[in-house]
């Protein structure tokens, strides 16, 4: 008898968070999962072709831990304790081509941290250990000379990465006093120990400092695409050469649902996963994100 009452709540439960998801408007964003609490504040969200789990971390005042959440199952199948790697802020996390897995810890509200670093873990879907020491990148700003700079000048916070060419590419989210939109970029050597991260380059997104600040990025290797994130936006760029982004063809894309979204990468060349933290009641959750054919 108790176990059948019991059995009762559990439905009743599973209908009602069903019933919210689906009466909730996510605008073009496609309801995919609820993600466990151990990503509250789900800060990074990598997946590689062939797998079916999609990787993430939590950001900062968390445990230095990256997780592989099941797409199939709908949990958490994977940890991975990251040794002598403290997560002061990790904000976002990056793929490369060979099944690299790189965390960055370099969220820098206030532009004062000499302590930025990228982390690697290699083919994390093969190791046999929850703990792993990884290999670090650590990097300051060329164009930096004051720790923290002036109100004006506080641009050194990082939440969105990408690696292309043996090197990693850093967008900045802007936190100067008087915000116009410009996310700066910088090219890093993706080599072990003390590097520099030299500016190549901005973008304007947009002037809304709530809606247009960059907070995720992934590329799609086969077709260079790269995309970046905010609250409520996805730019898609194309037609870029070199590593000259900022003058490639910059597609922009209204989600219709605001939430803490910080969190993106592809599933294929025509579909990208997007993730938000819980926050207010609402996210905690992983979403589809169909880009148009054209």
């Amino acid at each position: 008898m108790i176990t059948f009452i019991r059995m009762k709540k559990i439905t009743f439960l599973l209908l009602l968070v069903f019933t919210q998801v689906s009466c909730q408007d996510f605008g073009k964003l496609q309801f995919v999962a609820d993600l466990p609490g151990q990503v509250n504040e789900v800060s990074g969200i990598e997946f590689f072709t062939g797998e079916n789990v999609i990787w993430t971390i939590n950001d900062s005042r968390n445990p230095p831990e990256v997780y592989a959440f099941s797409l199939e199952k709908e949990r958490m199948v994977q940890t991975i304790r990251v040794k002598n790697a403290p997560n002061i802020d990790w904000e976002d996390l990056a793929g490369g081509p060979d099944g690299t897995l790189y965390v960055g810890n370099f969220g820098n509200n206030l532009s004062n941290r000499t302590d930025l670093a990228i982390y690697w873990i290699k083919k994390p879907g093969k190791l046999d250990k929850r703990r792993y020491e990884p290999i670090e990148t650590t990097f300051t700003f060329a164009d930096q000379l004051k720790f923290p700079p002036k109100e004006k000048d506080k641009s050194y916070d990082v939440e969105a990465f990408i690696f292309l060419n043996d090197h990693f590419y850093l967008f900045t989210r802007n936190r100067a006093k008087k915000y116009d939109g410009t996310t700066k970029i910088y090219r890093l050597p993706a080599e072990e120990g003390e590097q520099t991260a030299a500016f190549i380059g901005e973008i304007k997104t947009c002037d809304d400092q709530k809606d247009c600040e960059i907070t995720s990025a992934d590329i799609h290797y086969e077709t260079g695409k790269i995309a970046l994130l905010s609250y409520n936006k996805v730019w898609i760029i194309t037609d870029y050469m070199g590593d000259n982004f900022a003058h490639g063809n910059i597609q922009k894309i209204k989600l219709g649902y605001t939430s803490q979204k910080e969190s993106i990468c592809f599933k294929n060349e025509s579909e990208l996963y997007i993730a938000d933290e819980r926050s207010h009641g609402k996210g905690g959750n992983l979403y589809l994100l169909q880009l148009s054919s054209k």
